[in-house]
């Protein structure tokens, strides 16, 4: 069932603004052509996504400032406090709508769902992160009093949704057993690069800083990205003919430059921050060996990596870590360490530089795995499912 005319969603995101949030944005795009009419809550971003409100293609989008957790988890306990303010705040300005569609961390948006379902208001959980493991991975503070009151709220969020959407079969089957939901009330709506986004470029080789190889790393730097086992890996590699970039913020962008210096690696490694495009894709078009650094976990094992499937989309081999998840995505795309050894991942690297027909096979195989059976078209169809049965 694709027309589902006349119908009004209202998608709450926190972590990221849209359309930089490149899941919300295609989601939204979807139910668009679905007929249906979308608004977006998210935060302002720092330097794109600044306006308070945006209408981009027929999708009304609303946005709050919001300052970034800072000091653990008491600054995330506020900063999730300001979100909820100010989702309910615009919430009241969009008006009544048929789905709430709260799209997590945190698990707090059943709490806006369960004030409009007075109204008829369905709740549609787009479960993105585990957030108990998260915490875990996160914080290494334990199962305190916390980590209980994140489990908590992730069975509220649970209780209150009539369908649940999930990033892969792993999240699936924690909604199943841990969420206690009917299976045919969850449905898999896997991540999938932007087509139009991710294409190659010509190389640029001025980018390897005179080296013969680029490594390159893309995503996110917090406490639980591995952003520290990668640059410890490059310090073990027992060649100089490699120059590595790291393009991404977050948490730790400070604390990783300041570990690179310390371990030695001077300039062989670049960190750009967050880059336009253009210059995100001279990289990825020009690095021989794209790192996936993600340690295992209890979070990252069972979690799709973003990074991978971008990785795969420009035709780029991966050293990964063994995880559950990574092998589900990538397949034959990369090669994979034993968990968290960092000795084993210098080698890999090392390995793929030795042999480019190798590097070109791996790449061939991601690159069809992300156009055909992990390609957005076949998540289309299952948030379309999703959809159906949420109005049904």
């Amino acid at each position: 069932m694709w027309a589902l005319p006349g119908k009004r969603a209202l998608i709450l995101v926190e972590n990221l603004s849209v359309p930089m949030d490149r899941r919300v944005w295609q989601e939204s795009v979807t139910l668009r052509d679905a007929g249906w009419e979308v608004h977006v809550i998210c935060p302002q971003g720092a330097k794109q996504d600044t306006e308070p409100y945006a209408l981009i293609d027929g999708i009304a989008i609303h946005r709050y400032p919001l300052k970034a957790a800072t000091g653990g988890p008491l600054g995330y306990l506020k900063e999730y406090g300001s979100a909820l303010w100010h989702t309910f705040r615009l919430a009241r300005k969009v008006g009544p709508v048929h789905v709430v569609h709260g799209c997590n961390p945190p698990d707090l948006f059943f709490l806006v769902a369960r004030r409009l379902a007075r109204r008829g208001t369905r709740f549609v959980f787009d479960q993105h992160d585990l957030v108990p493991e998260l915490y875990l991975s996160r914080f290494g503070r334990g199962q305190d009093l916390l980590y209980r009151a994140v489990c908590r709220l992730e069975r509220l969020t649970y209780q209150a949704a009539h369908v649940v959407i999930a990033t892969n079969e792993s999240y699936r089957q924690i909604a199943l057993t841990r969420g206690d939901k009917r299976p045919d009330d969850v449905f898999v709506v896997r991540s999938a690069p932007a087509v139009e986004r991710f294409h190659q470029v010509p190389p640029d080789e001025s980018v390897k800083r005179g080296k013969p190889y680029l490594l390159c790393y893309l995503g996110v730097m917090g406490p639980q990205d591995g952003v520290d086992y990668a640059l410890r890996a490059l310090a073990k590699l027992e060649r100089q003919d490699w120059h590595a970039v790291f393009v991404g913020g977050g948490d730790t962008f400070d604390a990783m430059v300041s570990l690179s210096k310390q371990l030695g690696l001077g300039d062989r490694v670049e960190f750009t921050g967050r880059i336009p495009d253009e210059d995100l894709m001279r990289y990825l078009s020009t690095a021989d060996v794209c790192l996936s650094p993600d340690p295992l976990n209890p979070l990252n094992d069972v979690s799709t990596m973003n990074k991978v499937m971008e990785y795969m989309a420009m035709a780029k081999p991966i050293v990964s870590f063994e995880l559950r998840e990574a092998r589900v995505s990538a397949g034959e795309a990369a090669v994979y360490a034993p968990a968290n050894d960092e000795a084993e991942f210098a080698k890999l690297i090392s390995y793929l530089l030795d042999h480019p027909e190798e590097r070109r096979r791996m790449g061939e195989i991601g690159q069809a795995r992300v156009r055909g059976p992990l390609s957005w078209d076949e998540s289309r169809k299952a948030l379309i499912a999703a959809y159906s049965k949420v109005i049904a």
